[in-house]
């Protein structure tokens, strides 16, 4: 029998939640057990819960409690028992896995790893459900590390890589459509890591990249160097009234809806992608486009027509491996361990007392 300690969030009230101790039982044939390493715990991750019952993130792993849910979280975690013939102990995958220590997944194989083919896994999106082993993964860090530094590395893909590749997908996903014909694009909540995922490939077109975040974390932004221009909430009024393409990472209603009636009939597109200001009241729009909400797996699979599988993987890989390998001038890692530490900082991420340039990492392990 092994125990699991899972840190449960509260699916009405975000802010709260409970720690659950119970144990697994023997594995049922095709089940693997994993143990859950570390995970990254970002504004994202709180996203997961926000919009959690419009998007089926809860039933990603359900707990049998309508009040209370498991947020999934990207990080590693190790098969220790394994009830399927063609998947060993010992592999180590990387994944969208529940804040748990440990976790029973009923998989299939797949040419990089496995994929949970639970019952209630079903109805989602491949993506969602598949985890990649490392030593089939193009993404893992491979260059020679000691373990300190492969940890680290581990680490900043677990905070970032999902991150970035949902903002290079936004990026492709607008260029594709030549942004509209924009001369500008407005990245709104520009100190969060999936903007700046964003900004720094669409940094690279032809188009005028302005990020709007709060006066505390504008110098943060402005030494990012992805953003050609940067100003604060109260500025959005400065903007420039030229076609533009706005993207929001933030759910600021407020913001968002600032955006529209300053630039109105020049605003061509409204993407939202996130919700990092989940406590803002929604918008009511009375100018511009109706905000369409971007799903990267939508998006990806309109590339991976466009592009090939081939040069899919070759441009999302190197970009990846740029991208995570720069934020070491950027962003520091924090790691915590335990239950209770745990707990922390889910409350201090959901809280957004997190500054931008610091990473939560957890693992429920002592």
């Amino acid at each position: 029998m092994t125990e699991t300690v899972a840190l449960h969030v509260n699916r009405t009230r975000h802010g709260e939640t409970r720690q659950v101790h119970h144990e697994l039982g023997p594995l049922a044939e095709g089940q693997v057990r994993f143990r859950v390493d570390r995970l990254a715990v970002t504004a994202n991750t709180v996203t997961y819960a926000v919009v959690g019952d419009s998007l089926g993130y809860w039933d990603f792993f359900p707990t049998g409690d309508p009040e209370w849910g498991l947020v999934p979280a990207m990080g590693w975690a190790d098969v220790i028992e394994s009830a399927h013939p063609d998947v060993p102990t010992g592999d180590r995958f990387y994944g969208w896995f529940p804040m748990v220590t440990h976790v029973d997944m009923l998989v299939s194989p797949t040419s990089e790893g496995v994929r949970d083919d639970g019952p209630h896994r079903t109805d989602h999106a491949a993506v969602y459900r598949t985890y990649t082993r490392t030593t089939d993964d193009p993404r893992y860090p491979r260059q020679r590390l000691d373990d300190e530094a492969l940890a680290d590395a581990e680490d900043r893909h677990a905070l970032l890589r999902g991150l970035f590749l949902t903002g290079f997908l936004a990026d492709a996903h607008l260029d594709t459509d030549s942004y509209f014909g924009a001369e500008q694009v407005i990245v709104l909540s520009a100190s969060s890591k999936t903007a700046i995922g964003f900004a720094t490939p669409a940094s690279t077109r032809a188009l005028k990249v302005i990020g709007i975040t709060s006066a505390a974390n504008l110098d943060f932004v402005r030494s990012l160097g992805c953003y050609h221009d940067v100003v604060t909430y109260d500025e959005i009024t400065t903007l420039p009234v030229v076609p533009s393409v706005s993207v929001d990472m933030a759910g600021n209603g407020a913001a968002l809806e600032a955006v529209h009636t300053h630039l109105d009939g020049q605003l061509l597109h409204s993407m939202i992608i996130g919700k990092s200001h989940h406590d803002s009241p929604p918008a009511t729009f009375t100018a511009g486009p109706t905000p369409q909400f971007f799903f990267a797996p939508t998006a990806a699979g309109r590339l991976l027509e466009s592009w090939g599988p081939e040069e899919f993987q070759r441009r999302a890989d190197t970009a990846t491996h740029e991208f995570v390998s720069a934020s070491n001038t950027w962003l520091t890692v924090q790691r915590s361990h335990g239950p209770d530490a745990a707990a922390t900082t889910w409350d201090e991420v959901y809280a957004g007392s997190v500054p931008p340039n610091i990473g939560r990492i957890i693992s429920l392990h002592d």
